[in-house]
């Protein structure tokens, strides 16, 4: 009974999304803002229970709109939405729950808040509800946010290379748990070809994880470190991502990358930009 259906999911704390005639009430994140005509904004967002979202917001760049600054990338709101029969919404209220200021204010953490967008953007592109996925993205654009202060010094080398590796870590455990969310976790546990579970050298896209010495053929050679990283990151919460050096890491922004290729037919920008 629709009745109980919605009530139990209320009771477990579940946000619906509320829809009346055609108007959709819910949150979002802005994942893109561009400039359109004269004075609007065409926004890509993305709702826990719509997936990925185009909207139009009207006016909202004339200097006394009642939107403000709100509608930017990386706001997460309350949106009122209308929906005609064209593809874009438009928009007709929103609400700030946060606007990560202090993320704003640093060029570093605003560029990975801009990647971390980009690959829910790019990975979860439909319609199809992930609330796993929009939560993972708030998580990760919150961290971001609380931590802006470090990004400029996790920029610069330290004697171990520990602290420039920091943002690049934490940004690759984000990918890789989307991976899980979208159903492309690389096995890990044993050779993705013959099911062995030792002597795991390698790693294969194509395979969809590590493989051991006798299936290595087109695969690339995978450090037990990066092996490690790879499954700690996937059982750990983004507030504790594991440490990792330079050359760990590429190895697993490598394998995130194959697996996407092969699996998923999408190439995402570089994890973190280069430092300066």
């Amino acid at each position: 009974m629709p009745g109980a259906t919605l009530a139990a999911a209320a009771g477990a704390g579940v946000r619906i999304e509320s829809v009346s005639s055609r108007a959709v009430k819910t949150e979002a994140v802005v994942l893109r803002s561009m400039r359109y005509a004269e004075a609007d904004r065409i926004l890509h967002l993305y709702t826990p229970h719509r997936g990925r979202v185009g909207a139009i917001a009207k006016g909202v760049r004339r200097t006394r709109s009642r939107f403000g600054g709100r509608l930017e990338p990386f706001f997460r709101l309350h949106i009122e939405l209308h929906e005609g029969r064209g593809e874009l919404l438009t928009v007709t209220g929103a609400q700030t729950i946060d606007g990560h200021a202090r993320l704003r204010g640093d060029a570093h953490a605003l560029d990975a808040a801009a990647r971390a967008c980009d690959a829910v953007g790019r990975l979860f592109e439909t319609s199809e509800p992930h609330p796993g996925v929009f939560n993972l993205l708030c998580r990760q654009l919150a961290l971001l946010d609380e931590r802006a202060g470090e990004a400029a010094r996790a920029a610069e080398p330290g004697p171990s290379g520990q602290s420039s590796a920091r943002g690049r870590a934490g940004a690759l455990a984000f990918r890789l748990k989307l991976l899980l969310a979208a159903g492309l976790a690389p096995q890990l546990g044993a050779c993705a070809s013959c099911g062995e579970r030792e002597h795991l050298v390698g790693f294969s896209g194509a395979a969809g994880g590590v493989v051991c010495g006798a299936c290595e053929a087109g695969s690339f050679p995978l450090a037990e470190e990066a092996h490690r990283f790879m499954a700690d990151a996937l059982g750990r919460a983004l507030t504790d991502v594991p440490e990792a050096g330079a050359p760990v890491l590429g190895q697993v922004e490598r394998a995130i990358a194959a697996t996407l290729e092969h699996h998923a037919h999408v190439r995402l920008m570089p994890a973190a930009g280069r430092a300066r």
